[in-house]
């Protein structure tokens, strides 16, 4: 039996004539007789029956019929996924991530992707998360690495693999050093240093300090994590960190919590919803989701 037959099947049985079969056919008319014979022959049964003005199914073509569709359909699926992975081999994805994130492993979840797809055009933008967010919705951007705020974006899907508390990190010699957890109002008159605006922890503590009626006073700003819990260890001024980043300073940094809890330090791996995604940006957010949000442990932030 060849997939040619029960094509040529289908196709007479649904046009009600070999005629018109073998003109969408594009072949001769004589061709699907011929095959349609073969495969009435092999099964032992005819399957159509050719003495009326119009060719019509007998019993068991009837029944042959659903079985010979479901058979050309999957060989249709099968050319499609073949149809993909070629597009995948000639494809491409754009990826973003938040800058200074050396815990991420990005250099390594690239360079194992681009070993699986060699041929795959890969593009790498660093930025803050809510310029990454905005790269998602309008396209730009296929698959993005974020910090994100208590607010779900909209038009993105999201896979939150790290998601802990913040803390405020202060000197052992710093005014608010020895509590175990403080108000957000306690920042109120203190000169801060912080990531800049766009990054997710700055917008957390924007926002808590504006529902509690103040702005932050920011004293310095760094768009580096690692950098900021060193200038708090000097003493620049209290910063609000991941309670996983301000643990690596033991000694140097103190870590208060703040009470009410609530302000959390959140990465998550984002893709866009709104729009076709290609078959390469389908494969690197497989990978990348198997890598980071598999791999990555719920604490233990990596970025801004």
């Amino acid at each position: 039996m060849e997939l040619r037959q029960l094509e040529y099947f289908v196709a007479v049985a649904e046009e009600a004539s070999f005629t018109r079969a073998a003109a969408r056919l594009y072949v001769a008319q004589s061709g699907v007789s011929a095959q349609v014979r073969r495969l009435e022959r092999e099964l032992g049964h005819e399957l159509l029956d050719r003495s009326g003005r119009t060719v019509r199914l007998t019993e068991v073509g009837a029944a042959v019929l659903g079985h010979a569709r479901a058979v050309l359909d999957g060989v249709a699926a099968v050319r499609l996924v073949s149809d993909e992975f070629a597009a995948l081999v000639r494809g491409r994805v754009s990826v973003g991530t938040v800058r200074s994130c050396p815990g991420l492993g990005t250099p390594g979840v690239l360079a194992d992707f681009h070993q699986a797809h060699p041929a795959v055009e890969i593009t790498l933008v660093e930025d803050d998360s809510d310029a990454l967010l905005e790269g998602l919705h309008t396209g730009r951007l296929d698959v993005a690495v974020v910090a994100l705020t208590a607010t779900t974006p909209p038009d993105v899907e999201l896979d939150v693999f790290v998601d802990e508390p913040l803390v405020v990190a202060v000197r052992p010699d710093d005014p608010l050093a020895g509590r175990r957890t403080v108000a957000i109002d306690a920042l109120r008159d203190r000169p801060l240093i912080s990531l800049p605006r766009g990054t997710g922890i700055r917008t957390c503590l924007d926002e808590a300090c504006g529902a509690a009626g103040f702005e932050p006073r920011i004293a310095l700003e760094t768009g580096d994590p690692g950098v900021l819990a060193q200038l708090a260890a000097r003493g620049l001024g209290p910063a609000v960190l991941p309670a996983s980043l301000a643990a690596e300073h033991v000694g140097a940094l103190e870590a208060i919590g703040f009470a009410p809890p609530g302000l959390r330090g959140r990465m998550a791996i984002a893709w866009r919803t709104a729009g076709p995604i290609g078959p390469a940006a389908k494969a690197f957010l497989r990978h990348a989701r198997l890598t980071w949000a598999d791999s990555t442990p719920r604490s233990g932030y990596a970025a801004d």
